[in-house]
């Protein structure tokens, strides 16, 4: 019992930071198809900010701020990193 907890456990962690690193792909794919634009990505960053703040809480295996603010930053990086590729590349 305790060992399927461990696999969920790890298998939510490795699904959910595979996930978070496909952001910035999704983020170019919607733009070059022109459904939102660099410039509207940035308008909302402070729901972003909320957002990933409270799938990290959800989605982290322990209750430690840090655990959460780790993962939290890492989204938000990725988040930005690809509006910086928009920006980059002009859509």
């Amino acid at each position: 019992m305790v060992l399927m907890e461990k696999i969920y456990t790890i298998f939510n962690l490795l699904l959910s930071t595979g996930l978070a690193f496909e952001i910035p792909v999704i983020q170019i794919i919607l733009s070059l198809l022109g459904i939102i634009s660099s410039k509207q990505m940035l308008s909302i960053w402070r729901y972003v900010v909320v957002l990933s703040t409270v799938i990290a809480a959800i989605l982290t295996p322990s209750t430690d701020p840090i655990t959460q603010t780790l993962f939290t930053v890492a989204v938000l990086l990725l988040y930005f990193s690809g509006i910086g590729i928009l920006f980059f590349i002009g859509k």
